[in-house]
């Protein structure tokens, strides 16, 4: 990931709305949340669910898919997993025994 990336990303987290839905998608798993019930869960109006996830999306920390007429948002585990490796590339001087690896699995058990 690039410095710029990182930076984006971190900006989309850097509020309340965005990291609590962020936080959301990856409770909920590979298989996402259909908007509506992203927007019950976090007692969001439309509107505003709508920009907030428009930006967690640009900074490719979550993804989305039509589902007939819904539209289903998931955690983008490829981006998670980006943004993490950025912060510990050079974790601990390289020393893995201190920081270990780091590993989302793609799918939930």
């Amino acid at each position: 990931m690039e410095t710029d990336n990182a930076v984006s990303a971190f900006s989309a987290l850097a509020q309340e709305t965005r990291l609590s839905t962020l936080k959301l998608l990856v409770r909920a798993g590979p298989n996402g949340m259909a908007a509506g019930a992203i927007a019950n869960a976090l007692g969001l109006a439309a509107p505003t669910l709508s920009f907030h996830l428009k930006e967690l999306e640009r900074a490719e920390l979550i993804h989305a898919r039509k589902d007939g007429r819904s539209i289903i948002y998931a955690a983008d585990y490829g981006g998670l997993r980006d943004l993490i490796e950025f912060l510990l590339a050079d974790c601990c001087g390289g020393d893995k025994r201190l920081c270990g690896p780091y590993i989302i699995k793609e799918t939930c058990p």
